[in-house]
């Protein structure tokens, strides 16, 4: 048995035993060593706001950014072996041994498993190419930090955002900053940074924008005319607001893309753009692909290495699996300042 965190279709949280997931012949069996929390994919999920996700498919397993130790290997694995740390375990719904107990990847669990893409004569899920092995130099439990961190990269690539380009940003949160940060190292210029907080906006400056306002109290499109006279090639909206995308109409030049990361709360908008250019693109990266966020990979282990970024300084706080649910409570608050990281063993 192993004890996991479950979200019911009234939004409440509970830690249940349930059975250890089983491991095929072509995934290894993993032992969780940490999962971050994703004030995105797990909020919604627990307002039940999140796309293609039904009432009646409640109650589910959390989890998505996990970190886990392989103490297990199916017969046909040869891409893991015991003690490997691998990114991304998932435990899957299993009605022979969950019931009606769904999964929402389910990494807030004391075990889960991982797919090998290595193994021969096996259908490999696409979430296989980024289950992949954490280097030993790498402390595992910031490790999970590396999830955001390939999902944001790929996306940059995805929406393409690149050297020399211009970018309003809107929203400096944790993500928002990674946005800023890498970009910066891309080459990204200028990045023009906006939040409704002004120590926020302050950071954004620290993580490489250019420029950096608090919107409560300037006009962006002003900000962004005086920098960019003819507007940005790229609007990010960092935050998941989709009243950003008619506000961002006045503020892209002509071809600009206005780029919407995320899932937003809801799916239908009134989209006004007679204050637009004549040509112009909206495009939503709502769920990052996992081929993709693997081929991230290398080039954030190269940047951690190197020393450009540091996993730290993107984690404010750490919790005891066993403090998962005031973890929670703090989430809702508030009261997170960066990523929340969930320790499972060290």
């Amino acid at each position: 048995m192993m004890k996991t965190l479950i979200v019911d279709e009234n939004g409440a949280l509970s830690v249940k035993e349930i059975p250890k997931p089983h491991c095929g012949d072509n995934q290894a069996l993993v032992k969780m060593i940490s999962c971050g929390i994703c004030n995105g994919t797990d909020a919604k999920l627990i307002h039940r706001k999140f796309k293609g996700v039904e009432l009646s498919e409640y109650p589910l397993m959390l989890g998505h950014e996990g970190v886990g130790r392989v103490v297990e290997t199916g017969k046909d694995v040869t891409g893991y072996k015991t003690g490997d740390v691998v990114l991304l375990p998932f435990v899957d719904a299993d009605e022979a041994l969950y019931g009606k107990l769904g999964s929402a990847w389910g990494a807030y669990s004391e075990y889960a498993v991982v797919n090998d893409k290595c193994a021969r004569g096996h259908d490999i899920p696409e979430c296989a190419y980024a289950q992949t092995i954490v280097p030993e130099d790498i402390d595992p439990v910031d490790a999970a930090m590396i999830v955001t961190l390939r999902e944001v990269l790929s996306s940059i690539r995805r929406f393409g955002i690149k050297e020399n380009k211009s970018v309003a940003v809107f929203g400096c949160g944790p993500v928002g900053l990674t946005f800023i940060r890498f970009m910066s190292i891309l080459g990204v210029h200028p990045i023009i940074a906006f939040d409704v907080v002004e120590e926020k906006a302050a950071e954004a400056l620290e993580k490489g924008a250019d420029h950096a306002f608090c919107s409560k109290h300037c006009d962006p499109k002003e900000e962004i005319r005086k920098i960019c006279p003819d507007g940005v090639e790229f609007v990010l909206d960092a935050v998941g607001i989709l009243g950003l995308i008619n506000q961002a109409m006045e503020l892209i030049c002509d071809q600009g893309k206005i780029c919407c990361y995320g899932i937003a709360p809801e799916c239908r908008f009134d989209i006004d753009w007679t204050k637009a250019p004549y040509n112009w693109q909206l495009q939503f990266q709502q769920f990052p692909s996992k081929a993709e966020e693997g081929e991230a990979n290398a080039q954030i282990l190269s940047w951690i290495r190197s020393g450009i970024i540091d996993l730290k300084d993107y984690i404010s706080d750490y919790f005891s699996f066993d403090d998962i649910l005031e973890a929670f409570a703090k989430l809702e608050e508030r009261k997170i300042a960066k990523k929340g990281i969930i320790v499972f063993e060290k």
